[in-house]
């Protein structure tokens, strides 16, 4: 695992062209390890002594002192996912127009279409199928009963998108990845065409980017720039149940998102949360009561 100055070496090179993405790549992750973590390493132990303090920030005890980040750096792919976004989005700013024939043969590549049924009367969406009565189909607008009904092809519903793609029939979910059973809409496949013309394009862009990025969230946490010193306790509450020290009683923990712990509220409104959670604790052992977990 590379220590924080390799890794700010490596980031500088990577991004003065001075090393590439595939050999940048093998330099950060070729010792890295299932369950290696970053506090395991020398590195880590030798500079965490510098920022240590002797007591923790939140709470003063100086029981088993930790360095507690207050944010974590993101997976690569999540980067690489977001630079991939603002890269399509650029592509659709200069050029939104998209090859009819192109985008048919990805259609038919990817995804399977079931049509939405229409009336053969009144061309009504979506007729009420009938199990045990003959004919098979009745047309809920029209009352039409019928045994066969019709439907737009592939061909036919791409040049309806293309003519009006704020038409009612391009906007049913008719379309069914044949990897993932996912449904879509033709609108999301004109954006997973474009995403994947994109990437097919600037795949070497998008990813020198994303790993740069990746990067410098990596030695923003290496830095221990946002962290504090924080007992054992303070710091489980906050990794375990993303918990941390009331600040007004300095005694008990609450959600990070809220002002103060419960006891600190009000009176009326600690009873309303009171009341609130007890709640939740009866309708969980209800459902537990009944199985439904």
């Amino acid at each position: 695992m590379l220590t924080y100055n390799e890794h700010i070496e490596l980031r500088e090179k990577l991004a003065n062209d001075e090393i590439t993405l595939a050999a940048a790549k093998e330099l950060l992750w070729k010792d890295k390890t299932e369950g290696q973590r970053s506090w395991h390493t020398k590195d880590w132990k030798d500079r965490r002594v510098d920022f240590l303090k002797d007591k923790c920030e939140l709470c003063d005890s100086t029981d088993t002192l930790t360095i507690q980040h207050l944010s974590h750096p993101k997976k690569f792919n999540e980067y690489k996912s977001e630079v991939t976004k603002k890269y399509v989005q650029i592509y659709k700013e200069s050029d939104d127009s998209i090859d009819k024939i192109e985008f048919m043969k990805f259609i038919n590549s990817d995804y399977d279409y079931y049509p939405i049924l229409l009336c053969p009367n009144c061309e009504g969406r979506n007729p009420s199928h009938r199990v045990r009565k003959k004919p098979q189909y009745r047309c809920t607008e029209c009352k039409h009963e019928f045994d066969k009904p019709n439907y737009k092809t592939e061909t036919e519903l791409v040049e309806t998108f293309y003519k009006n793609d704020e038409a009612i029939e391009v906007r049913d979910k008719c379309f069914v990845s044949k990897k993932w059973q996912n449904q879509f809409h033709l609108s999301s496949l004109k954006y997973w065409f474009q995403r994947e013309k994109t990437t097919n394009k600037d795949i070497d862009s998008i990813e020198k980017e994303a790993m740069l990025l990746y990067l410098d969230d990596n030695i923003k946490y290496l830095s221990f720039e946002d962290t504090i010193t924080a007992c054992k306790k303070c710091a489980s509450y906050a990794d375990l149940y993303n918990l941390e020290l009331c600040p007004k009683c300095k005694t008990h923990y609450k959600g990070i998102q809220y002002p103060t712990c419960i006891q600190c509220l009000p009176d009326v409104r600690r009873k309303s949360a009171l009341e609130a959670i007890e709640f939740g604790k009866q309708w969980a052992e209800m459902h537990r009561n009944l199985g439904m977990e």
